[in-house]
């Protein structure tokens, strides 16, 4: 049965969401068992008593706060991140969800789980709504700032492997974000990234930001650095157009009627661009799946993350992974 190691303490609202969607996740799937890592007092407090025989709970009471120093991760062996994952790099635990400072999280799993062999930098994945049916994933949003061509085609695999093995996406197309369609766009990082990319199976070339939203194609891959920019500014565009079309509906009874009308519509769209239907961010390229949620989670957002952890630790993702790179190698 698969283990799930979570860090309880980390988010942003304590301990009550994260267990919340750990029972909500008990609940609806009984093929797993948790780790708990974090206060047992407050804890026990917190998990009904008929689930207690599906929870582990490691007694720790050091947190890493979001003010602390990711390199401060490393020192303090006793923290909940630190000792969550270190059930999965003993193999105790099969994968781990974490709300909590996602710095550390990307530093202890990369430094003490450790790298894919042939993947040179892990990098956080991540999905944005499309006017399709689909996703699209996009990776690197933010663990690597400066990326050389290699990286990016790493990138490239991984997410492609990633959206077929967990995404469960028949044959996805993996594009690279530019400035431009045409393979002479781009600056020289992108321009030599595009002629390694091209080699790998379903490469649909250079796509521009728009096209992350209206799911040209599956996978998009860039740096770090231009990731989170693009990431933020999604979400800031969707808080405005959202706080916009409250403003404006309360301006007359025919936009209050309208959008009353209009309902199930909004419904969908929220559900949509809600960061809660999708749990969390993988941080690929380690050896074990790492789920990195957002430090606001509510508990939908835990339970889809865990689940999400679920689906990679059953899945050949990083088996993959490895024999993809390794046909590149030879």
């Amino acid at each position: 049965m698969i283990k799930i190691a979570i860090d309880a303490m980390g988010g942003d609202f304590g301990p009550e969401p994260i267990v919340d969607g750990l029972v909500a996740a008990l609940r609806s799937n009984t093929n797993f068992k948790a780790i708990a890592v974090g206060d047992k007092e407050e804890l026990l407090n917190l998990i009904p008593n008929n689930f207690l025989n599906r929870i582990e709970i490691l007694d720790t009471k050091d947190v890493i706060s979001m003010s602390d120093s990711a390199t401060d991760a490393l020192k303090r062996k006793d923290s909940t991140i630190y000792k969550a994952i270190e059930l999965v790099k003993e193999g105790t635990a099969d994968a781990l969800v974490s709300a909590g400072h996602s710095g550390a999280t990307m530093s202890l799993a990369t430094l003490r789980i450790g790298r894919i062999k042939g993947i040179s930098r892990p990098a956080i994945a991540t999905l944005m709504p499309t006017i399709e049916n689909h996703n699209t994933l996009v990776l690197d949003v933010g663990a690597n700032v400066d990326c050389d061509a290699k990286n990016l085609f790493e990138f490239a695999i991984m997410g492609q492997m990633y959206a077929q093995d967990v995404l469960k996406q028949e044959e996805p197309i993996v594009g690279l974000l530019s400035n431009g369609e045409e393979p002479s766009k781009g600056n020289e990082v992108t321009k030599e990234a595009f002629k390694l990319i091209s080699k790998i199976p379903n490469f649909g070339g250079n796509v521009e930001g728009s096209d992350v939203f209206k799911g040209s194609v599956d996978v998009v891959v860039c740096d770090g650095f231009i990731g989170n920019i693009l990431l933020k500014t999604a979400e800031g565009v969707a808080d405005t157009i959202g706080t916009i079309i409250k403003k404006n509906l309360k301006r007359s009874l025919i936009s209050i009627a309208g959008a009353v009308l209009m309902r199930k519509v909004f419904k969908r769209l929220k559900v949509r661009v809600d960061y809660a239907e999708y749990g969390g961010a993988p941080l690929l390229g380690v050896k074990a799946p790492v789920i990195i949620a957002h430090g606001k989670s509510n508990a939908k957002a835990v339970k889809n993350a865990i689940f999400q952890a679920i689906t990679a630790a059953s899945s050949n993702l990083n088996i993959n992974i490895e024999d993809r790179i390794n046909e590149y190698k030879q």
